[in-house]
């Protein structure tokens, strides 16, 4: 598991892709301290395995799900990413409990100046965007964030300062491709009502209905 607080960028280094996936070899140095082998890794907000350790880089595998489902097939040598170790239980959760499972990719529509804050809008596929809530989590590449808007196409974030410098979310553009992973809890109370029968929403008070009374 991991909180979306991104500990520093990497630098992808080598990428050797096969029939079988794609290996990616990453410079880092934060996220290297006490790292070994079999460790988890959120890259741009994917959980990858170590799989190797040579200086100061790590290698890991992508498997072609992943390949097929983040933007991480559009990484090239030099391109720079967001490293986040799992967390440990005695951290700090600063951002919200995210998976590292992307559920899939975004777009950004447009980025505008709101202040200090850049309003980045994010277009998403109408199956991911109804797990999308104003003022709920999202994490965007790896990076928690705090949805400020939602519509029936897409979704907008604020970028403040902080984020732009120390992440790679300060390089978006109209058209960049970004890995979305939603809230872990609205995928797992929408999987709950599905498999409830009505017996079972009478007895435990949770229904379609209640949520959306309660502001759900």
């Amino acid at each position: 598991m991991f909180t979306g607080i991104i500990e520093e960028t990497g630098t992808v280094s080598a990428i050797t892709s096969s029939s079988a996936g794609t290996a990616l070899c990453i410079a880092a140095d934060k996220v290297l301290e006490g790292t070994v082998i079999g460790d988890s890794i959120a890259v741009n907000g994917v959980c990858l395995t170590v799989t190797s350790l040579a200086g100061r880089t790590f290698t890991a595998d992508v498997m072609p799900e992943t390949v097929r489902r983040t933007s991480l097939a559009r990484l090239h040598p030099g391109a720079k990413v967001n490293l986040e170790r799992a967390m440990q239980p005695t951290g700090r959760l600063g951002g919200h409990i995210v998976s590292g499972h992307v559920d899939g990719c975004g777009r950004v529509e447009s980025i505008v100046r709101d202040g200090i804050a850049n309003r980045v809008t994010v277009a998403l596929d109408a199956p991911l965007l109804k797990y999308i809530a104003e003022k709920g989590s999202v994490t965007l590449d790896g990076v928690s964030l705090t949805v400020v808007a939602v519509d029936d196409r897409s979704f907008a974030v604020s970028l403040i300062p902080q984020t732009r410098a120390v992440t790679t979310l300060g390089e978006l553009k109209p058209g960049s491709p970004v890995n979305v992973e939603v809230d872990v809890l609205a995928r797992y109370t929408e999987r709950l009502l599905a498999a409830s029968t009505p017996k079972e929403e009478k007895k435990s008070g949770l229904s379609l209905e209640w949520l959306k009374e309660n502001g759900f």
